[in-house]
């Protein structure tokens, strides 16, 4: 009853929700009301809108060395994480069977290991930050901390669940991942879809006004 509750129903809402809060979420963003800008342009708002996509990818000089460790941290979690989810054996071989219908060369069992270390080390330093930096702890909010665990969680259990033999590990990680999908459209989660149009914005809005950001 279980295995048929978490392989069926289960995964069916947990992705419609995933889907439909996402969409919702984006749509309320573009379609949202603005007002218009009134003021004098003194740049150009379009290239300077692509120019802060790319250019935060680099933390600026003068506060490069206070952010150093974060940074790092950053990206062997977000780069480790995109390799687990797109290329571990596993992942493929689902999407190919119940999502796409085709799929790709997974990468190797050392890589596995490597990305599944990077990305392991990465959330622990940005949460133990989170927690020991006195800024960030203040500005740190349930979700935040709601957010990491449950990332961590649905790692840890997919780790596990490479020990094939045993079925309800691999139940354990599903349900972890479909909690993850539920909670993903309303939570700091969503920013997977929208750090790109936010940044965006933001170099297009202070481009406009001759400001480099």
């Amino acid at each position: 009853m279980i295995e048929y509750l978490i392989d069926g129903p289960l995964w069916y809402f947990s992705l419609a929700v995933f889907v439909i809060g996402v969409l919702w979420q984006l749509g309320s963003i573009v379609f949202a009301g603005r007002k218009g800008d009134l003021s004098v342009a003194r740049g150009n708002a379009t290239s300077s809108g692509f120019k802060n996509i790319f250019s935060r990818f680099i933390p600026h000089r003068e506060i490069a060395p206070q952010i150093g460790v974060q940074v790092v941290a950053g990206y062997l979690f977000h780069l480790g994480l995109f390799a687990l989810l797109f290329f571990a054996a596993p992942h493929v071989l689902f999407l190919e069977e119940n999502l796409l219908g085709f799929g790709w060369t997974p990468m190797p069992h050392w890589a596995f290991i490597m990305a599944s270390q990077a990305a392991f080390l990465g959330l622990i330093i940005l949460w133990v930050r989170r927690m020991t930096n006195p800024v960030s702890r203040l500005i740190s909010t349930l979700d935040d901390h709601i957010v990491a665990i449950l990332t961590f969680v649905v790692m840890l259990t997919g780790c596990l669940a490479l020990l094939e033999g045993f079925n309800a590990l691999r139940l354990l990680h599903r349900f972890t991942v479909e909690l993850w999908l539920i909670y993903f459209p309303f939570s700091a989660l969503m920013h997977t879809f929208t750090f790109i149009p936010s940044r965006a914005f933001t170099g297009a809005w202070f481009g406009r006004r001759g400001i480099d950001a």
